[in-house]
């Protein structure tokens, strides 16, 4: 070798002739065999052999991202503590204002209104952890860029951490506005009231989700969400009877996609099945009604189905919308950098 750089050396020979020379010293029996010995002896030098890192498995993501979830709502006071403190107010004032409704033709009204605004405040009220929410989601994106966990992973965590707080929020002011306004007695019905109402804040922070996602801007994802949740409330059979709805857009589709719908027409079966209120006195008197009767011609209300399939429509609601969240996230991944790709071929 040493020959060989030297005669380069002497002769001024170009990079191209000088490699053609090595490659040719090389080829020879000599240097060949000692070049394949020194390379079996360091394969012979061993050492412990590479492992791949090995990912953690689903339910461990799952545990770990529920749990990190969990105590991130817990510190966090404008997840759901704040809306907490509201919720109480809300409900010692709604429940003093309509205290103790009775059992007049003038309660039937009354509690519709009791329904209505608890549905339409606490699921409207759900709106106000979506800045926290909008922070979340951008840990998670950059998290799902490292390849730390998926989508799926994300989405059951975020479920399953939230469900605990909004428990507390449906019973406790729950409770105190049921009690307190009179409602149905029983705890049958109680139960069924806060499941309902879970489920309502389950539903709107689902959809809330897909909003992040597509308006990541927190000020705007509010107004969208406002927007949207009121035309839902005003689709809904409250204030506007479904019959009395104009058919194009309002009643098909807008009041059947509304959850509203579902959630009002639940709470009311709960409670006017199985009551009997006195009629109108300047009509008829000494005559009594039925809550089905009530149900059924003045507040128009599909009786086809009990008030557990109203619950069952929530849940499914609930559950289409996590799935659209989870669709639009792959799409997304797949559509943006094609759009970057696209956007600097246009530039160049």
């Amino acid at each position: 070798m040493q020959e060989i750089v030297e005669s380069s050396k002497a002769r001024r020979k170009p990079a191209a002739e000088a490699i053609e020379i090595l490659t040719d010293a090389y080829q020879s029996p000599a240097y060949s065999e000692k070049t394949m010995d020194r390379i079996a002896e360091m394969k012979g030098i061993g050492g412990a052999p590479f492992r791949k890192r090995e990912q953690a498995s689903f339910s461990t993501k799952l545990f770990v991202l529920t749990r990190r979830s969990f105590v991130n709502m817990h510190r966090d006071i404008g997840y759901y503590w704040m809306r907490l403190g509201v919720y109480l107010g809300i409900g010692i004032c709604l429940g003093t204002i309509f205290y103790q409704v009775g059992h007049s033709y003038s309660s039937i009204q009354s509690r519709c209104e009791v329904i209505m605004y608890t549905t339409a405040l606490i699921t409207f009220m759900a709106i106000g952890g979506f800045p926290s929410f909008v922070e979340d989601v951008k840990v998670f994106r950059r998290e799902r860029l490292s390849g730390h966990y998926g989508v799926a992973e994300f989405v059951i965590s975020n479920t399953l951490s939230a469900t605990p707080y909004l428990a507390v929020i449906a019973v406790i002011p729950g409770a105190m506005l049921y009690y307190l306004t009179g409602l149905m007695k029983g705890p049958d019905r109680f139960a069924y009231f806060v499941i309902n109402l879970c489920m309502c804040t389950l539903l709107v922070e689902s959809m809330m989700m897909i909003i992040a996602v597509i308006v990541p801007d927190f000020l705007m994802g509010i107004i969208v969400g406002a927007g949207v949740q009121g035309v839902m409330m005003l689709n809904g059979g409250f204030f506007r009877l479904p019959n009395e709805l104009p058919k194009p857009v309002w009643k098909y589709p807008c009041y059947y996609i509304s959850f509203h719908k579902y959630a009002v027409q639940g709470f009311y079966k709960n409670e006017f099945i199985g009551q009997t209120f006195p009629s109108d006195q300047l009509v008829e008197k000494n005559v009594t009604i039925s809550g089905l009767w009530v149900l059924q011609e003045k507040l128009q209300v599909e009786m086809g189905y009990s008030k557990w399939v109203n619950i069952a429509i929530l849940c499914g609601m609930m559950v289409v919308y996590r799935v659209l969240f989870f669709a639009i996230v792959k799409i997304a991944e797949e559509v943006r950098p094609k759009l970057r790709g696209m956007r600097c071929k246009l530039c160049k």
